[in-house]
């Protein structure tokens, strides 16, 4: 069991795909050209690479909770996007235990999580809350 301080294991993507980006922006039915043409970005002075779908980035961070917690049900999640990931990045999803607590439902768990970039830090803290329904 985890304890209040206790480092979560990271999740490490070492390369954000633009392919998987043009993927997703198909799934989500999202047609922003940042997400599909480096030319659109550069437009807007945000660089010369693709930028990676905000639901994207916030879903490195659910799989490396649900990685920590595999029995878990999330209950609440509450996300900063603070900087872009672009096409290339590296990013690394990370947190901490903040409290553990019991309840009827079994013990809940409240983490501070972030995904870093590599040489650039936070694009993304999130404040999440975790149960363990470990009571019987």
């Amino acid at each position: 069991m985890m304890a209040v301080g206790d480092s979560l294991p990271s999740l490490r993507i070492e390369s954000i795909s633009a392919e998987k980006m043009r993927q997703l922006a198909d799934v989500l039915r999202d047609p922003n050209p940042i997400h599909l043409d480096p030319a659109a970005v550069a437009r807007l002075g945000l660089g010369n690479r693709v930028i990676n779908q905000g639901p994207a980035n916030l879903a490195y961070i659910v799989n490396m909770l649900r990685a920590a917690f595999p029995k878990s049900s999330l209950t609440q999640l509450d996300a900063r996007f603070l900087a872009n990931v672009f096409a290339g990045d590296a990013v690394e999803a990370g947190g901490r235990v903040t409290s553990v607590t019991q309840v009827p439902e079994g013990t809940r768990i409240a983490c501070e999580t972030w995904l870093n970039v590599d040489g650039r830090g936070p694009a993304v803290t999130a404040n999440a809350s975790l149960l363990l329904g470990d009571r019987t």
